[in-house]
């Protein structure tokens, strides 16, 4: 079975290579790895670069099948010269392909040895791309005339899950800074379902690359609507969108609490900051409380003596009645509460 295959790949036609690239998946990891060591990737990847979709998606899923579990296999698959017939992938026209492809970037970017040859060869610049195309339902049919049109919501998870591997390389923190992956973040967060799946993996990314990157975080801050969509956020989102959101807005405050505490205040946080100090998550509530602190007026009490909770409560409220929220019964329980909290 391994001979018939290793002949397959290397000297059949191409149904024959086809037909033994499908095969390679059906066998033992032990199996498979014999035939990595007598060279089996080179001839995968020579499929790559066929015109055939067929020879093309057979000798993909041979690939991801190869490296998966495997760090050796995934750095002897990079170092095969996969990582540009991998991007050229990444602009055809089949929706398929493009999943298969990314799917790839995602497992070969795991591994540590990788990442910068990854990072350095374009990579990034076309996931962000990909980020930023129109996607389609999973029902629809490839090879659609226009690439803007065909990425599905899978190559785009799977397009953040790569970039969240790449910043685990700090060398690669400025390229993808200076991509617009920021911009694109944001917008992918304010145009979706709060509550989907797709909204919560790319505030994750986002609050992944400000917490390494001040020039990441001063631009999410100055990006017009970033903060409002932050706040929205932490009013619709999920409950792990919603720690991601506070998780940010309180970097973004920490950063320039002078000038950024006003900008956060006059998006109507409050009642949703205090809601999220009560029932998100540990972390949440911990980093709600800690933003809810610093949005505080300090100019009005002294620096020296504690504020007792009325006094806390006062002014929180005053927060609330300066953005022109109406304060319900349930509004102040939640001070309450959260008062409780800060001060006990």
């Amino acid at each position: 079975m391994e001979e018939m295959l290793l002949d397959g790949l290397f000297n059949g036609d191409r149904q024959v290579q086809i037909q033994s690239a499908s095969q390679l998946s059906k066998l033992s990891s032990r199996q498979r790895q014999k035939l990595v060591e007598r060279g089996i990737i080179a001839p995968l990847v020579s499929m790559l670069r066929s015109q055939d979709y067929e020879a093309i998606e057979a000798a993909l899923l041979s690939l991801l099948s190869l490296a998966f579990g495997s760090e050796r296999n995934k750095i002897r698959i990079v170092k095969s010269g996969v990582v540009p017939v991998l991007l050229q992938l990444l602009q055809c026209q089949s929706e398929t392909l493009i999943e298969l492809a990314v799917a790839a970037m995602l497992i070969l970017s795991s591994c540590k040895a990788n990442k910068l040859v990854i990072a350095s060869s374009g990579t990034i610049q076309l996931l962000v791309e990909i980020l930023n195309g129109d996607y389609v339902s999973d029902n629809n049919n490839d090879n659609k005339d226009n690439s803007n049109s065909i990425i599905s919501v899978q190559a785009k998870l799977d397009a953040i899950a790569t970039l969240h591997n790449l910043t685990t390389c700090h060398q690669v923190i400025p390229s993808i800074v200076s991509s617009g992956l920021t911009y694109i973040l944001l917008h992918l967060v304010h145009n979706s379902e709060k509550s989907s799946e797709l909204p919560e993996k790319a505030i994750s990314l986002l609050e992944n690359i400000v917490s390494l990157s001040e020039n990441a975080l001063q631009e999410v801050a100055a990006t017009g609507g970033a903060i409002r969509a932050l706040v929205e956020v932490i009013e619709e989102g999920s409950s792990q969108c919603k720690e991601h959101a506070v998780a940010i807005l309180l970097l973004i405050c920490r950063n320039r609490r002078d000038k950024h505490r006003v900008l956060i205040l006059r998006e109507g946080v409050m009642p949703g900051l205090l809601q999220l100090s009560v029932d998100g998550t540990w972390r949440a509530k911990n980093m709600a409380r800690e933003l809810l602190l610093l949005l505080r007026d300090c100019s009005k009490y002294s620096s020296r003596s504690k504020q007792s909770k009325n006094e806390l409560m006062e002014q929180i409220m005053e927060e609330i009645d300066a953005e022109g929220e109406r304060v319900s019964g349930t509004t102040l329980r939640l001070v309450e509460e959260m008062i409780a909290k800060l001060t006990t």
